[in-house]
């Protein structure tokens, strides 16, 4: 069993940054990964990056491709994504999540523990 607890969301302009954060409690977390993941209104959950917890590989869909960094800081178990540029369509509630598998799979049944999320609100 994993509990994830997401922060950081909030109300800001487009072109503003945030960084959102995913505390994992867990013995261990080295043979998962850990996505980010977002759903806005009316819409599906979608992935937007992931990471491996052991190395660090890491993915991108083409959306957050330079404009979104994941990284994670093993000491605290902890997973950031950076969000640089957003933009109006970014709105979302940001959600982290578990992949047993540590292969970054892109679909979102692959992946398990959910956090409760955090709302990201991008103003034009």
């Amino acid at each position: 069993q994993v509990q994830l607890v997401e922060s950081g969301g909030g109300l800001v302009q487009a072109g503003d940054s945030l960084r959102l954060s995913c505390t994992a409690s867990a013995r261990t977390l080295r043979t998962y990964g850990i996505g980010w993941f977002r759903q806005a209104p009316g819409k599906d959950r979608e992935i937007v990056a992931a990471i491996k917890w052991e190395g660090g590989r890491t993915y991108y869909t083409d959306t957050a491709k330079g404009r979104f960094t994941i990284s994670r800081y093993t000491a605290n178990n902890t997973v950031l994504l950076q969000m640089n540029s957003l933009k109006p369509e970014d709105t979302a509630v940001y959600y982290c999540a578990v992949d047993p598998s540590g292969l970054l799979p892109t679909i979102v049944e692959r992946y398990r523990y959910w956090g409760q999320g955090t709302r990201v609100t991008v103003s034009s």
